[in-house]
């Protein structure tokens, strides 16, 4: 198994204030890429929002490919938005990037 960084970028179509901000980075937080080498050293966040709503998702997944990697990253995504009461029409998700892969010391 690899562990990848994959990106998500998305936008909230409705308002998503810091309480709801922190319960999907608290829902993401399994994920979170600060357990990666890359994740330390480029300091990802495992949830950056813009001042115009779009948003990236950085999540660090284990698996055999990066395409089974990213189907991964795009579930456990939707889970934490649809946990904090966000659905695909209230945050739609743009397509999952490999943006890094993990290589252990």
């Amino acid at each position: 198994m690899t562990t990848f960084v994959i990106t998500i970028p998305g936008t909230f179509l409705r308002d998503a204030d810091d309480k709801a901000r922190a319960d999907i980075a608290r829902r993401l937080r399994p994920a979170d890429p600060h357990q990666t080498e890359l994740g330390r050293e480029e300091d990802l966040d495992v949830l950056t929002v813009n001042d115009d709503n779009t948003f990236s998702m950085r999540l660090d997944v284990e698996a055999g490919a990066g395409e089974e990697a990213q189907h991964k990253a795009e579930r456990t995504a939707a889970e934490a938005l649809r946990g904090a009461g966000f659905g695909p029409d209230d945050a739609p998700l743009g397509p999952p990037a490999v943006t890094g892969i993990d290589n252990p010391a």
